[in-house]
């Protein structure tokens, strides 16, 4: 299980913890705040390139592979069905999509390229973006906070 929270006070600035981490996360300034961290689809992002280097590394410690690296470029687009040529389903709307670029470093045989290549994209964050996610929302209020 993991649990993170996150705290808004000052404009679009948001303070987020995990365990006895803490760090920020913002939006640019030409979207009203503060620039003081990245974005939420740059932390989405951030959490799939996270998962997919260290899970890459964590098979090839495993395998006895000599991985010197792994580099790995994510972008993230919303594209409008009726322009989307890739997708492999047509539905109306938009089109949530991420775009990976992966380079392995090191020297490998091409059993080991074939499953590198497999492992990269079956990352627990990976595979849960792809398959999607139930989110249950729960909303309360506190008004007495709010007042001064």
């Amino acid at each position: 299980m993991a649990l993170v929270t996150a705290e808004l006070r000052d404009r679009t600035r948001v303070t987020i913890r995990a365990r006895h981490f803490a760090w920020s996360g913002d939006e640019p300034l030409e979207a009203g705040g503060t620039d003081r961290g990245p974005t939420p689809y740059e932390m989405l992002l951030g959490s799939l390139a996270a998962c997919i280097t260290t899970t890459l590394r964590l098979y090839a410690n495993h395998k006895g592979i000599d991985l010197a690296g792994v580099d790995v470029t994510l972008q993230y687009d919303r594209v409008h069905a009726d322009d989307c040529v890739d997708c492999d389903e047509r539905r109306d709307g938009w089109i949530d999509r991420i775009q990976t670029e992966v380079t392995i470093r090191g020297t490998f045989n091409d059993a080991q390229r074939t499953r590198l290549a497999q492992v990269a994209a079956r990352c627990p964050v990976h595979k849960t973006l792809a398959k999607g996610i139930e989110i249950f929302d729960s909303v309360t209020f506190d008004e007495a906070a709010g007042t001064a």
